[in-house]
């Protein structure tokens, strides 16, 4: 063995009789528990939250999360990613829908002539969020959004009214959605009449409606 990788024996002698030095102990010590974590979350966790786990036991208080990211590295636990599907649109109310004026021409030829908006979900930390986003169909810049913890309307009130904020809209702009409730409530519609605003909504069902206008 000691031919094969080119040491002395007395080298490898003196190696396998050597103890281990703290930092090694303390390292055997700390994967060991990253493990116990990382199996306790079902590998669904990365270093931040191992680390966070980690930090709560008195011994481990002091190790930083690229130590555990290095470590995780060298033990090959990777985060499990499950992709989730949370349904945002609930057309299935009897509230008031709109015709769909936009018709899918999602392209124009000034600023503040159509915003459109849609509502999807993002994972921040061990909760799931909903975002809700309007962009100017001219420029493609989001022009107003708002995170929320539910899918009540006033988070897409409040996005509404931050675009207002920012961008100053006159009478006539056109704000095109797809038939959720949040968009068909009676706070979303009031705040379009107090600005004159003309609302649209996609056809029923037709998803590339209010997707196209993302790409």
């Amino acid at each position: 063995m000691c031919q094969t990788l080119q040491v002395s024996q007395s080298g490898y002698y003196r190696w396998a009789k050597c103890p281990l030095s703290p930092r090694k102990r303390e390292n055997v010590r700390v994967k060991k528990r990253i493990r116990e974590i990382f199996d306790s979350h079902t590998e669904m966790v990365g270093s931040p939250i191992v680390t966070a786990d980690l930090h709560d036991d008195q011994e481990f208080r002091k190790v930083s999360r690229p130590r555990v990211a290095r470590m995780m590295k060298e033990m090959g636990l990777r985060c499990k990613t499950v992709r989730k599907f949370v349904v945002t649109t609930d057309s299935k109310h009897k509230k008031p829908v709109a015709p769909n004026l936009l018709n899918r021409n999602f392209t124009v030829h000034a600023p503040n002539t159509a915003w459109v908006s849609d509502i999807t979900y993002l994972r921040v930390g061990r909760k799931w969020y909903y975002l809700t986003v309007f962009i100017d169909l001219f420029s493609r810049i989001i022009v107003g959004w708002d995170r929320s913890d539910s899918l009540e309307h006033h988070s897409a009130c409040r996005a509404l009214n931050k675009a207002i904020m920012r961008r100053r809209s006159g009478k006539g702009l056109m704000v095109h959605s797809d038939r959720g409730v949040q968009y068909a409530s009676t706070g979303f519609r009031a705040v379009l009449n107090k600005h004159d605003f003309v609302q649209s909504m996609s056809r029923k069902g037709n998803c590339w409606d209010t997707q196209l206008y993302w790409c």
